[in-house]
């Protein structure tokens, strides 16, 4: 029992504070792939002492104070007593340990500066989803830095292998290094710049967690969870970006319909047939208010702050009938003008097909068709064969859904485009 409360003490602790021990001892060393690894080291550790000896006062400090002295014995390795060793030495002293001497035993007496913290959170963010690393590494770096996962969890949610993930961590602290990427907040312009990669990684793992691409579940809520949870750390850290208050404005919108996207046997349950008063209005409102602040720090919303304004007619709709579907094509256009893309011209179709009825609708889908991004794609025929069906063109519409369930990866899903063209034999 006494094993199993520390081990859970341990995951706990370690998804609520990895990244800001992380980010301390990046500080510390001034090498994040080091940190990283001592991170890990402190961990291991802790898996082991905590179940054995009872977890600590101060969990966190407990941690930051093993990896300061992991970092102590590597630079040791490196080179006795460099000026590396004495400043490292010193910051160990504040934290509880006689300076210059290496403690016995860990103890759990730091104390976190919240203005540093801050700074050093924001650092591993932009270090993690830094432009010359590839968008899958990104993914893998910030769940495993900023999300606390471990490469089993983060392997789950890509649906990759264990050695895939670890190879893309491995990869990106390398690249990283070659890079000479430094630890340290980007400067207000570089940081103007580097947000949108930022972001876009945060918004890619929600994606794949509220809709997944493959597999039994329709949403990964442990996934979009954790997306969420960045967000929300992001947007404090950056309280003046526009773009960072809209991308979280979206999430908690699009997450309030979670718990009524899906029955008690986890078959999707599609909107018009969701049971509303299920939605979580405190996610309801905390969107709304991101929106609201997206508004007033920026000049106009950017591509977040429009669809979480979209997500917003959704949820403040009584009915699919009562939406404001007029004003969510007027959205939908002003995003393909900011933001380009044939999965946006998509749901823009689908909306015009509420606002203006089907046949106003398909010229554009028909228009997608040769699209390459969709190609391999389930949305244009299950769209179409929708649209089709509301026409009457049921034979038409019988192919277009046979195509979709063809291509479709995700079971759910699937199950869904097969009850349609059930319902239409």
């Amino acid at each position: 029992m006494a094993e199993h409360t520390g081990r859970a003490a341990v995951a706990a602790v370690w998804r609520i504070e990895s990244a800001r021990i992380v980010g301390a001892l990046a500080r510390y060393t001034g090498d994040f792939s080091l940190a990283e690894d001592l991170a890990q080291e402190a961990l291991a550790e802790a898996l082991v002492t905590w179940p054995r000896d009872g977890v600590p006062g101060n969990p966190a400090g407990w941690l930051l104070t093993v990896g300061r002295r992991r970092a102590i014995d590597a630079f040791r390795r490196r080179s006795a007593l460099d000026d590396r060793y004495t400043v490292l030495a010193r910051n160990l002293g504040e934290g509880g340990a006689v300076s210059g001497s290496e403690p016995a035993e860990p103890t759990d007496d730091v104390l976190w500066d919240p203005d540093q913290i801050d700074d050093d959170i924001l650092a591993l963010m932009f270090i993690s989803c830094h432009p010359t690393l590839s968008r899958e590494s990104r993914v893998a770096l910030t769940l495993r830095v900023i999300g606390g996962l471990t490469s089993d969890e983060i392997a789950k949610a890509c649906l990759v292998p264990t050695a895939t993930v670890q190879a893309r961590i491995t990869r990106a602290k390398k690249t990283l290094a070659a890079a000479r990427v430094r630890f340290e907040v980007p400067s207000a312009q570089e940081r103007a710049v580097r947000l949108g990669s930022v972001l876009n990684v945060v918004y890619l793992i929600f994606t794949e967690g509220a809709s997944a691409s493959s597999g039994s579940e329709l949403i990964r809520s442990e996934l979009a969870g954790e997306a969420q949870r960045l967000a929300r750390v992001l947007a404090r850290l950056v309280p003046n970006e526009p773009e960072a208050q809209g991308l979280l404005a979206l999430l908690e919108l699009t997450a309030a319909r979670f718990p009524a996207r899906t029955g008690p046997d986890g078959h999707p349950v599609l909107l018009a047939k969701q049971d509303r008063r299920r939605w979580d209005r405190a996610a309801i409102r905390r969107g709304r208010a991101a929106l609201d602040r997206a508004v007033r720090v920026g000049r106009g919303l950017g591509a977040y702050g429009l669809q979480a304004a979209i997500a917003e007619c959704h949820a403040v709709a009584p009915s699919v009938e009562d939406t404001a579907w007029d004003r969510i094509v007027l959205l939908y256009e002003a995003l393909g003008r900011l933001a380009p893309s044939p999965v946006v011209d998509l749901n823009r179709a689908v909306a015009v097909s509420m606002a203006q009825g089907p046949a106003a609708a398909l010229p554009i889908v028909d228009e997608l068709s040769s699209a390459p991004a969709l190609s391999a794609s389930h949305l244009l025929p299950s769209v179409r064969g929708e649209l089709l069906i509301r026409l009457g063109r049921t034979a038409e519409a019988r192919a277009e859904l046979t195509r979709a369930i063809t291509l479709c990866a995700n079971d759910r899903e699937r199950a869904v485009l097969s009850d349609k063209l059930a319902d239409l034999d």
